[in-house]
């Protein structure tokens, strides 16, 4: 790993890049050598891989080699990394009417992982889970749920997640629900929304969140939800992976009114590496393949439906990445770029990382895997960061929300009612 991080350091340092005082000594003493100590000195926490799919659906074991995935616990070792979110993502489409089901089979796969690599991994519930995981030189396996139309309508179905161990739920997915909007079909008018961003059952689904413990995720919503929703909360919120729209304009990133309003709330913002969402550029090319590739995915839905079967999430993972490998990927430093965007505009309180690792068909160059976390820690500390800012962006602010959350929780359960309040019902 050191040799790495020399050679990223080397590069960004050649930049001509300006750097505070205690960088330079890094520099002048070995950069190598610093950026390996300043991220070993952070607890890193990635908030978002998807590759509970891969556990579930292939088999996959999270101590094999990578194959074609993201994400293992030989990469996650060598990265440094300390605790992982997974996703519990379920397709709106393909498991419609089943979401529960998928879920909890979803959840399962992890528990599974966990078990059977009991010297590698844990299951963590709270802060003081990953904590303790981390001084066991474990790596903590978290749960948030991507996307509320898994509760299928249900407080009871949210609370069990919670009970499961799920920590964080994003509010949206790709698709609006019927209680929250999501950015991926704001602007479809075919498809029903609320009036104000939140129904009055998706204002009962944020109160329950706050009294639960269980992080409000931003991710994915439309404008409209993401500020009903910082209305409402009285706990910070997450944005568990997106990105600055202001460098890259898809509509799954924030404004840099979103990324204040996040500092007001004392949020964080975890950067997700997606091509797509790092790069105005490859974003373009992406975009004007969409009719290619919705061409190559409605042949294979066609294929099995004539077998009597779902499609895969393997399958249209392999068309998405067959199309990726068309577009060249993005430079380390857009994705640099970004993280230094959220830090200047919401502050370096207020911005992790949320890889998206295994979720997406494109990530910036050199960054493959966990593994590979170090270069960015290298590229910041080459941009002027500090080993204390990196500790914040790798995992610290991360932790200080959910610490907020769970502090937010124990309140609400001492002096709240278990149901909101029915003046707050008045709320518009």
């Amino acid at each position: 790993m050191q040799g790495m991080l020399a050679l990223f350091c080397v590069t960004y340092l050649a930049m001509g890049s300006p750097m505070r005082a205690d960088a330079q000594n890094a520099a002048t003493h070995g950069s190598a050598s610093g950026a390996a100590s300043a991220h070993a000195s952070a607890l890193v926490i990635d908030s978002h891989a998807d590759t509970p799919q891969r556990m579930l659906d292939e088999g996959y074991d999270l101590d094999s080699p990578l194959g074609t995935g993201q994400w293992s616990l030989p990469a996650a070792r060598e990265g440094g990394l300390g605790a992982e979110f997974f996703s519990i993502w379920v397709d709106p489409d393909q498991y419609r009417g089943h979401y529960v089901e998928r879920s909890l089979e979803l959840i399962d796969a992890v528990y599974q992982q966990a078990a059977k690599h009991p010297e590698q991994m844990g299951m963590a519930f709270s802060v003081a889970d990953i904590e303790r995981l981390h001084r066991e030189h474990k790596v903590a396996a978290l749960l948030g749920v991507e996307g509320g139309h898994a509760i299928e309508h249900s407080l009871p179905v949210l609370r069990d997640y919670y009970r499961l161990g799920v920590r964080y739920m994003t509010l949206t997915w790709a698709n609006s629900n019927g209680w929250a909007d999501s950015s991926g079909d704001a602007d479809n008018t075919a498809v029903p929304h609320t009036a104000t961003g939140l129904s009055e059952f998706g204002k009962d689904v944020v109160y329950q969140m706050n009294r639960m413990g269980m992080m409000v995720d931003v991710s994915h919503v439309s404008d409209k939800t993401f500020y009903r929703a910082l209305i409402l909360t009285r706990a910070p919120v997450i944005a568990s992976h997106s990105g600055a729209r202001a460098l890259c304009d898809s509509p799954r990133n924030m404004t840099d009114d979103m990324l204040r309003a996040i500092s007001r709330n004392d949020g964080v913002v975890q950067v997700n590496f997606y091509s797509a969402f790092v790069s105005e550029e490859y974003r373009k090319a992406w975009n004007a393949q969409a009719a290619a590739r919705k061409q190559a995915k409605d042949a294979a839905l066609a294929r099995a439906k004539d077998a009597g079967q779902p499609v895969p999430y393997a399958e249209y993972d392999r068309i998405d990445r067959e199309f990726a490998a068309r577009i060249p990927r993005p430079p380390l430093s857009e994705l640099i770029d970004q993280i230094d965007h959220v830090a200047k505009i919401a502050g370096i309180d207020h911005v992790g990382l949320g890889s998206d690792f295994d979720g997406v068909s494109s990530l910036p160059q050199g960054i493959d895997s966990p593994a590979d976390l170090p270069k960015i820690t290298a590229a910041l500390l080459a941009r002027g960061y500090t080993a204390a800012d990196m500790r914040k962006i790798l995992g610290g602010n991360l932790l200080r929300v959910f610490r907020q959350v769970e502090q937010t929780a124990q309140q609400m359960q001492a002096n709240s009612p278990a149901e909101r309040p029915r003046i707050l019902q008045q709320q518009p």
